[in-house]
């Protein structure tokens, strides 16, 4: 069939389409009526040809449209789950899955399976009765099967009381499904990975003396973790390689390979598509031949175990250092790529986040800076790309490097000034000052930014009328800086000042300090957390730290610290963790100065806030205030499982927001439908007459 304009056109009697050309002369066009049809005609042919395409399309799982996977689902009698994100679980893949899961039904690799399907988390099955300490017939001896573990092997050690457990136990008779008892002969585990491994690539390392740097870019301990290899099949149980997982000393000295890359010849592709780490130093990638792994602690005013002039490069994926050779150049320029665990796409990263980055306007200015590599940007600083927007435009950072310096951001009236990292980038900001004024019906934005060393701030300087501040997938480091330990340097320090009125500001997706805000501006958080290093210093207030600060909007967010705000507009699926201390002038830990106006609605809260009436609120009274408190992972910035809900939080705060998820920053992930959904897809898969539990390894 011919779908093109003038193709059909073509295909018509000459003496037509002589016409045709005769009329858009004569009017003037630059085609005829006649051939403004064909092209009509075309565009509609060319949709059914799509249509009918589509329909193949939908003849299979793989290629089908979204509404189509139900019908599919139908015709092999797959049940539908709760629904969920799109993102988080995926019917597409269960039911893809449907037919070999039941050719498979009850055995470990079909459940482990199910599992990653319907949680879109790392799983790990684990057969219990296979695991029990018995006495054995003689004629049928199970030479593995022993009642103590091997103490010379260390790296079957290492794996007591984790999912990849290889020792025997005796019988407990708790039950599995009270995650209390596991070793028993109808018992099953599944156990789930939330916390995630995130890359950091060709990132600058942070010296800390000579020939010592740090992974992390705040100069803190912190372990590295692997990079999840993926399973292509289903007959495979998943292994430590298949799951997000802290790399140990030992695990990585003896699987180096499977960790680190490396070339077989210069110029030549690396060795491993996914490595967990890699090593550059002064521009040359580091060989694995020279990589050594030892634990660098601290060892007086040094650290122990640092490599001789031999050439040797020392890591510690426990602690997240890197110690160079006696001989080698200092300071030298080092940089790694490396993994890092934490639980959500929050606070800036190298995840997608496409959809929190529009397309700017074609009037708007665009500048690129990149410290890495000058050559793929136009400048090689943020203080000259500001320059070159004149307060009006965007600042794209491409890369992950370091960034030390002092940024004005003056945005020019009826303006909008954006500095953002790169879809795929980190950068980091270590910044002596960070101040924002802007002329009337001004705007600022900045995403996907690391921001050390400085908190933001919009002063009042007589002129500066800035009307919106947006912050969107970024990180201002609680505290300012993290000691070596991972502590705060300035406990309860401000992040973001709005020290005039007017100002509308948002805080989405991002890790905060403390918030000061004017009494008559205006703050919405939205899925972060905002973190005043203790429960007792003020999290949301006016300047002075005291004063009520503007009106404020928290929805599936957690907020650590004292709030004192004019109004809630919304408090919706939320934490509010605070406390008064002893002898604190604070009337409530929360309060509001109008408590006629807003709503707190499935929310945590300490009894004792001033705030408006409350909704499904939690603890709903003074007698349930001592036992339902949410009970966290770490609430110490920097750690894997920082602002994670432990699972001895009581269900009334795990289960108790407006659609039966977790309250706080972690709502989005709905763990809570995740883990419900598995529970009733367990029932269909698990044979008879044995029991599952879920289990949640970190």
């Amino acid at each position: 069939m011919k779908d093109n304009a003038r193709d059909l056109f073509e295909l018509l009697p000459a003496i037509h389409r002589i016409r045709d050309a005769e009329l858009a002369q004569a009017q003037g066009l630059e085609r005829g009526p006649l051939e403004a049809l064909m092209a009509v005609l075309a565009e509609q042919i060319e949709i059914a040809e799509e249509s009918l395409a589509q329909c193949y399309d939908d003849l299979f799982i793989e290629t089908c449209a979204d509404w189509v996977v139900p019908y599919i689902g139908d015709l092999i009698g797959y049940r539908s789950l709760h629904s969920v994100s799109p993102r988080i679980a995926s019917p597409r893949a269960e039911v893809a899955h449907t037919i070999a899961l039941r050719r498979r039904k009850g055995t470990a690799l079909v459940l482990e399976q199910l599992a990653r399907d319907v949680t879109d988390w790392d799983a790990r099955a684990v057969e219990y009765f296979q695991r029990l300490c018995t006495t054995q017939y003689m004629n049928h001896v199970r030479r593995f099967n022993h009642h103590s573990p091997d103490l010379r092997q260390g790296a079957a050690l290492e794996w007591i009381g984790t999912a990849f457990e290889s020792a025997n136990r005796s019988v407990d008779v708790r039950r599995i499904e009270s995650r209390r008892g596991r070793h028993n002969i109808p018992n099953i585990g599944l156990h789930l990975w939330r916390i995630q491994a995130y890359s950091r690539t060709f990132a600058p390392a942070l010296r800390d003396g000579p020939r010592r740097y740090r992974f992390s870019p705040l100069g803190h301990d912190l372990p590295l973790y692997n990079c999840p290899q993926a399973e292509d099949d289903i007959t495979h149980l998943a292994e430590p390689d298949n799951v997000p997982l802290p790399l140990s000393r030992r695990r990585l000295d003896e699987r180096l390979p499977r960790y680190y890359a490396a070339r077989p010849g210069a110029g030549e592709p690396i060795d491993n598509a996914h490595p967990s780490l890699v090593l550059w130093v002064d521009g040359v990638e580091i060989e694995r031949s020279a990589i050594r792994v030892c634990h660098l602690g601290d060892d007086g005013g040094s650290w122990a175990h640092t490599p001789p002039a031999d050439g040797t490069y020392a890591i510690d994926p426990a602690l997240g250092r890197i110690a160079l050779p006696a001989d080698a150049a200092d300071p030298a320029e080092v940089r790694v790529t490396w993994h890092e665990g934490f639980a959500a796409d929050i606070g800036g990263g190298e995840y997608e986040r496409g959809d929190a980055l529009p397309t700017p306007e074609d009037s708007t200015t665009v500048v690129t800076v990149s410290a890495a590599d000058p050559s793929a940007a136009e400048f090689a600083d943020i203080t000259s790309a500001l320059g070159a927007i004149a307060g009006d435009g965007v600042v794209e950072i491409r890369d992950n490097d370091r960034y030390t310096e002092t940024l004005d951001i003056t945005v020019a009236a009826d303006g909008h000034v954006e500095i953002r990292a790169a879809n795929g980038h980190r950068p980091v900001l270590d910044l002596g000052g960070l101040s924002v004024t802007g002329a009337a019906n001004s705007a600022c934005t900045l995403n996907g930014l690391l921001i050390t060393g400085a908190g933001l701030e919009v002063p009042d300087t007589g002129t500066n009328a800035l009307g919106r501040l947006d912050l969107i997938h970024c990180t201002l480091v609680p505290g300012r800086r993290l000691t070596a330990d991972g502590a705060p340097t300035q406990p309860g320090a401000v992040s973001v000042l709005i020290d005039i009125a007017g100002v509308e500001a948002s805080v989405d997706a991002c890790i905060t300090g403390a918030l000061r805000v004017h009494t008559h501006a205006a703050m919405r958080i939205g899925d972060s957390l905002v973190d005043a290093n203790d429960t007792t210093l003020p999290a949301f207030a006016a300047a002075d730290g005291d004063a009520p600060g503007g009106t404020l909007s928290v929805v599936a967010s957690t907020v650590v610290g004292k709030i004192h705000a004019t109004q809630f507009e919304l408090v919706s699926n939320s934490i509010l963790l605070a406390a008064l201390a002893a002898g604190d002038s604070w009337t409530a830990p929360v309060r509001t100065r109008r408590k006629q106006v807003g709503c707190v609605r499935f929310s945590w809260l300490p009894f004792a806030s001033i705030v408006p009436a409350r909704h499904r609120c939690q603890p709903d009274s003074a007698a349930t205030a001592g036992r339902i408190a949410p009970h966290f992972s770490s609430l110490r910035y920097g750690t894997p499982a920082y602002g994670q809900l432990a699972g001895s939080t009581p269900a009334p705060i795990l289960r108790g927001a407006d659609d039966e998820s977790e309250m706080g920053v972690f709502h989005q992930l709905h763990g809570a439908q995740r883990e419900t959904n598995l529970n009733i897809r367990l029932a269909e898969y698990l044979r008879v007459g044995l029991h599952a539990g879920i289990f949640y390894e970190s």
